[in-house]
């Protein structure tokens, strides 16, 4: 059975889109740590982050550093932290959440609530910003 990011892929479910490839795509996570916290998600579906092959893994990670300087561009923070847990979803996935202190990255912190419209406003701004 395909994944839930499988299914966004696809376009079965919707999601707030801030970057796209071939391989790769980046889109908010719909319970936020911050605002703007996005996922990085590769199309081939790989469970486990470290099962990818290398070329695969390495252009993630550079696709998730365009991702994350675009964010920086247009959040106030100190940084993007990065997290990769693996067990939320059956999908590969990086975490970039914008972060002030190492405490903004804690998992157990209450998830923010945004609007549909802020949600989609942030998508489009940090989208504008990603440099493919």
């Amino acid at each position: 059975m395909a994944s839930i990011f499988t299914r966004i892929i696809n376009g079965e479910i919707p999601c707030y889109r801030v970057a796209e490839n071939d391989r790769y795509i980046a889109f908010l996570d719909v319970r936020p740590l911050k605002a703007g916290h996005t996922l990085v998600v590769p199309k081939k579906e790989v469970d486990y982050i470290f099962d990818m092959d290398d070329e695969a893994l390495s252009g993630m990670i550079i696709f998730a550093g365009k991702v994350a300087r675009a964010m920086k561009e247009v959040i106030e923070c100190n940084r993007i932290g990065v997290a990769v847990i693996g067990l939320e979803v059956p999908h590969a996935h990086i975490h970039l959440i914008p972060i002030s202190r190492e405490g903004d990255m804690l998992f157990t912190n209450p998830r923010v609530s945004l609007s549909p419209e802020e949600n989609e406003r942030l998508a489009k701004e940090i989208g504008a910003h990603v440099k493919l």
